[in-house]
């Protein structure tokens, strides 16, 4: 029998929805039906190609359980795969690291190509005897999973089930379609993490709206007021919010840090911030982009991976070092003034008679999107 909540009054007009019962953020059983039902069954952010940047580069993840490997191979593509060999379950690789030759299981020696496929099989047929006619080495290869590169950002979608990426968010690739163009990590100083206490979703919660901004994030609010920003909701995609004044970052000499190639006038002074569901935030200005990865690791904690992106590389324009160090130093500001938002809705979720709160059809649109979305994803779960 189904003891769960009635996900009815989320699915209900922003107006007069209620946002999502506590168990969703408190429970670890609905922690656990999440985890399939809303993150292996679409396309979820696990990591970030700059982390594998040349051919043989490995790193394992661990995502919500599943041991996964992220591996560039001789082409240049990346492949994700199930960390776990295909003879008796070990796991393959344990830190990040280049992979010489084969991807070598360090329990009996199988090896792998970085392609996944199986490549030898010492003594399978006896000391020697390095095949076997029931071992088909054609069907034992590395189990690959789903995957799709954007913006730099690894997703995945595990159960293997979800439409293409290409198809799911072709909205926002439209809508975004001028920053296609070669991104470039900042470099070391251009990588933050933050550990909060809090689950997942109040992260992508807290990053849709600029509801809040007057009040928690006061000096971004003194150029970037909140008239000055508008929503974005897309039903079933996206959603998020926009600025109509982006202020670039100068130098004590005037430099400024150079634009993305063939942008349109709407980005002089615009900038978007989007969470591209269902733990992915992305944010696009004039002259840098990021992408956050939420990590979620429990109901009430989560670790936000943020990675800043420039139009030329750190290697080309040493002079812009200390623009980049800046812009890292107000982004890092900023991150860290919502934490104690998150974490304090985390405690208040505790409150048991509360019922998933209201919201404000002016502002709270993007919120309730995203409610939305989940609870779809929920019930369909539910349902199969």
């Amino acid at each position: 029998m189904n003891t769960h909540s009635p996900l009815s009054s989320v699915l209900a007009p922003v107006n007069t929805a209620n946002g999502l019962p506590n168990e969703h953020y408190v429970d670890p059983r609905v922690f656990d039906e999440e985890k399939k039902s809303v993150l292996f069954a679409n396309w979820s952010g696990i990591g970030f190609g700059k982390d594998i940047p040349e051919a043989g580069d490995a790193k394992p993840v661990d995502f919500l359980g599943m041991p996964l490997l992220l591996v560039r191979d001789r082409t240049g593509e990346i492949g994700v795969f199930q960390n776990t060999c295909r003879h008796r379950g070990m796991i393959l690789v344990d830190k990040p690291q280049k992979i010489r030759g084969a991807i070598r299981c360090p329990y009996h020696s199988w090896c792998y190509g970085l392609n996944g496929a199986l490549r030898t099989t010492p003594h399978v047929g006896g000391p020697g005897q390095n095949t076997h006619e029931d071992v088909d080495m054609d069907k034992l290869g590395l189990i690959r999973i789903r995957s799709h590169i954007w913006r730099d950002v690894i997703f995945v979608n595990v159960d293997g089930q979800a439409p293409d990426f290409t198809e799911v968010h072709a909205g926002l690739l439209k809508r975004w379609q001028e920053f296609e163009t070669p991104i470039h990590h900042g470099g070391e100083g251009s990588s933050l993490k933050l550990e909060v206490a809090t689950n997942w979703k109040l992260a992508v919660e807290n990053y849709c709206e600029s509801y809040h901004l007057p009040w928690v994030h006061p000096g971004l609010n003194s150029y970037s007021r909140l008239e000055d920003h508008y929503n974005i909701e897309e039903r079933w995609q996206y959603s998020g919010q926009g600025t109509l004044v982006y202020r670039q970052l100068t130098d004590e000499g005037g430099a400024k840090l150079p634009d993305f190639a063939g942008l349109s006038d709407q980005w002089d002074e615009g900038a978007e911030y989007i969470a591209v569901y269902p733990n992915v935030l992305l944010g696009v200005q004039r002259d840098h982009s990021f992408a956050i990865v939420l990590e979620p690791k429990d109901c009430g904690h989560t670790v936000e991976h943020i990675e800043l992106y420039y139009a030329q590389s750190e290697r080309d324009t040493p002079a812009l070092d200390g623009l980049r160090a800046s812009n890292a130093q107000l982004w890092k500001t900023v991150f860290e003034e919502d934490v104690f938002v998150v974490e304090g809705m985390q405690k208040g979720r505790h409150g048991i008679l509360f019922d998933g709160g209201r919201f404000s059809p002016a502002m709270d649109g993007p919120t309730h999107n995203f409610h939305h979305w989940v609870a779809t994803q929920v019930q369909k779960g539910r349902a199969a």
